[in-house]
Parts: C-alpha cells; sequence; structure tokens
C-alpha cells in the first residue's frame, strides 16, 4: 500500500551523532520511472503478447505473467516503493509500484490501461515515533465498453467509493512522495528532499505531498515551513485528515491552544461522518471487552455505509459475545450477502 508520512512527529528524542548515511542511488527522471527494461519486455513479449487471440485473453495472460511464479511472481512488500525496472530485479511492490508495472506492461501489450486512487481506505500504522496513513491505487483498465481493476491488494483494502482515475503525471508524484516518505524515516532524511520537490512539481494542487512536505520540515526543525504547508493542503483539501491531524499536534507542541481547538473540532466533524473511523472505535472497544460499545459503533458505521461485509462480521462477533444470537445470525447473512455481490470483476 502507498506509504504517507501522516503525522507529525509525536515525541522530541535528543540529538545524538549519527552514523554515515548509507549511499543512495540516484534520483530517477520522471521518464525512467515506468520504462520497462529491454529484459522484461523480451519476456513479457514470449508470454503475454505473443500469444495472440483476443484482448481479454491478453489481459488473462497479463495477470497470470504478473503473479505466478512462472512469470515474475510478484511478492507484496509494504516499503517498496520502486520504479518498474526495480521491480523487475527484485519482484517486489507495494501497490503503488505493482500499479506503475501492471499499467506499463498492460500498454506495451497494446491494452488500455491506466491508474485509480481510492483516498478513503482504512490502514495506518505507528513506527519510530511517526504515524503513517495509507492511500491506495491500483489498476485499471478498458476493452471496449468494460472496465477492469488489477489490485496486488484487493482482499485487504476497505473503502466505500469506488476508485478514482488518475493521469500518469499523477502517478508519478505519488511515487516521489512516497519515496520521500521512506526515506524521511529511514537512515537517509536528507534524501527526502529532492523526491518531495519533484512530487510537488508534478502535481503542485496534490493536497497529500503538500502534508507529507510539512512533517519533512518539521523533521528538518522548521515549524514556520511545515505549518505553511500543512495549510496548503488544507487550501486545497478542507478534509485532508494529514494535514489536520499535523497541525493539531504542532499547536499544541508550541502552546498555542486556540488554533489547536478548531483543528481539533475540525477533525472531530469529519471522524463523526466517516464509517471505517466508527469501524476502527468498534474494533477498539471489542479488543477493550466492552462490546455493548462495540456494537454502538459497529451501527453507526453501517448507518453511514452499509456496503461493508467487515462492518457486519464485527457486530456479529459483538452480538455473540452479548448472547443476542439472533442479531448475530442476521449481521452474518447480511455480511454473506455483501461479499455475494462484491464476487468477480467489477465493472
Amino acid at each position: 500500500m502507498m506509504l504517507w508520512a501522516y503525522a507529525a512527529i509525536l515525541a522530541w528524542s535528543v540529538a545524538v551523532p549519527a552514523p554515515a548515511a548509507p549511499a543512495v542511488s540516484p534520483m530517477p527522471r520522471p521518464e525512467q520511472v515506468m520504462a520497462v527494461p529491454p529484459g522484461l519486455r523480451a519476456q513479457l513479449q514470449q508470454q503475454v503478447i505473443d500469444g495472440g487471440d483476443s484482448d481479454r485473453a491478453r489481459l488473462d495472460r497479463l495477470v497470470v505473467f504478473l503473479f505466478q511464479k512462472s512469470g515474475l511472481g510478484m511478492t507484496y512488500s509494504a516499503d517498496a516503493t520502486s520504479t518498474v525496472e526495480q521491480a523487475y530485479r527484485t519482484r517486489q511492490a507495494n501497490c503503488l509500484t505493482f500499479t506503475l508495472l501492471t499499467v506499463a506492461l498492460a500498454r506495451a501489450s497494446g491494452l488500455q490501461a491506466y491508474g485509480q486512487e481510492l483516498d478513503d481506505i482504512v490502514a495506518w500504522r505507528v513506527d519510530d515515533n511517526i504515524i503513517y496513513g495509507f492511500n491506495h491505487v491500483n489498476a485499471g483498465l478498458r476493452i471496449g465498453r468494460t472496465r477492469f481493476t488489477v489490485d496486488v491488494a484487493r482482499d485487504l483494502v476497505m473503502a466505500h467509493n469506488p476508485p478514482e482515475p488518475v493521469s500518469d503525471q499523477r502517478l508519478l508524484a505519488l511515487y516521489y512522495s512516497n519515496r520521500a516518505a521512506e526515506l524521511l524515516a529511514g537512515t537517509t532524511p536528507a534524501a527526502a528532499a529532492p523526491y518531495m520537490a519533484m512530487a510537488l512539481q508534478l502535481a503542485p494542487r496534490y493536497a497529500g505531498a503538500w502534508a507529507n512536505a510539512g512533517v519533512m520540515h518539521l523533521r528538518e526543525g522548521d515549524p514556520q515551513a511545515a505549518e505553511r504547508d500543512y495549510l496548503k493542503a488544507l487550501a486545497l483539501d478542507p478534509d485532508n485528515a494529514s494535514a489536520l491531524v499535523n497541525l493539531v499536534t504542532l499547536y499544541r507542541n508550541n502552546g498555542d491552544e486556540a488554533r489547536r481547538a478548531i483543528y481539533a473540532r475540525r477533525i472531530e466533524k469529519i471522524q463523526a461522518r466517516d464509517p471505517y473511523f466508527q469501524f476502527l472505535q468498534a474494533e477498539d472497544d471489542a479488543k477493550q471487552g466492552d462490546y455493548a460499545g462495540a456494537v454502538q459503533h459497529y451501527r453507526r458505521a453501517i448507518r453511514l455505509y452499509d456496503g461493508d461485509p467487515r462492518f457486519y462480521l464485527g457486530v456479529a462477533h459483538a452480538y455473540q459475545q452479548l448472547g443476542e444470537a439472533r442479531r448475530a445470525r442476521q449481521a452474518l447473512d447480511r455480511a454473506a450477502a455483501l461479499r455475494r455481490g462484491s464476487a468477480g470483476v467489477r465493472n
């Protein structure tokens, strides 16, 4: 999945002399990111293109080629943001790299392909005093009037809005923003700056990149520049959760309680209408053994969005723990119906 620097540093640590940073490969130019190397092109020709037949048959062979060991045998790695050539060498990809690879190979196979973005998924982790949030991208293909999606993480993603097609320029901006976030959190944070600059050059109206730029500036010790970046992100997307969370943290740290309260209220309003925030609250309640509270949050999530079977599976478990067998069965039946409805290829 796509990595985002989502929240500001939660606690500053005492500076200590750092070891020498490892060498970082030169930043690839935009035209190099999706370039198909000769060896990969030859393998694609033999296993996908030379089979002839229809576009749909070629698409089926491409999917086999991507996933099966007889082809590339790609494996998923959350931090593997790389170019198509690098992915070919390592056989590892996160959702962004997998999308870049799929789009590039589909086009080389004579298919109409493009990137797609989902910006409302639920996924996060905490690591080294940074909270990471995630968006998700996948590859869309069109054959005649039928649209297909190739997604390396379809079973892991929770979202209630369909993916939106995005331009190659946007995909490339996501690549550079991702790499900046990875470098920032790794052993070579100074190498993040040119990647972030390229992301903003390619997509100056991309709110997520501005929020990531704010995290970078904060880690560089420039809270004023970070604040400007977060406010720019909110000017482009008033509901950008990353910028809002970071601003609240920034104002809390500098003692600006009035502004902290303003943006905290905005976060609360967004969370109140976000089914997946309610879902996360329900999951937390269930982990704490508060199944009555979990039921309330699951039901709020369902009222906001009735299309995710995981909401019903969660509330069914909570009902079971409360001894309400009939309601648990009803919820399980609804989850099964939703899963049947989502089976197969989505047009």
